[in-house]
């Protein structure tokens, strides 16, 4: 997958997410899982891009870190969601899907990165 198709699923993500937000039902419940949807379903993205401006390998995995952070968290948020009975679940479920697959592609590059990180590290040892 190219940085920018990644980075466009997570932004088409956000936006997905805002619209499901604003779905929500005006109750203290909704309030409250908008608020918090919001804020983790839009972080990713900028997370990502962050990530692909990081300084060292080091700084790339944290912020890939972060990403995926916030994408369980949106995850858990869209499964409450459902428990609470606030929004049929096929009304969320390509969200969660399209989030449980960006978990996998992110988990998997920071998997990546951090071998990469050994490899290099053992490769730069003096005999």
């Amino acid at each position: 997958m190219k940085t920018n198709d990644l980075s466009d699923r997570l932004l088409t993500l956000a936006a997905r997410v805002g619209k499901v937000v604003d779905a929500l039902p005006d109750t203290r419940l909704g309030r409250h899982i908008a608020s918090q949807l919001v804020r983790s379903g839009t972080s990713p993205a900028p997370n990502y891009e962050e990530a692909c401006g990081a300084e060292s390998r080091k700084d790339f995995i944290h912020k890939l870190r972060i990403a995926l952070k916030e994408l369980r968290e949106t995850r858990c948020w869209g499964r409450l969601i459902i428990k609470s009975e606030l929004l049929p679940e096929q009304r969320i479920a390509e969200l969660l899907d399209e989030t449980e697959q960006l978990c996998n592609i992110i988990g998997q590059s920071i998997l990546t990165a951090r071998t990469n990180e050994k490899k290099e590290a053992t490769q730069q040892k003096p005999k």
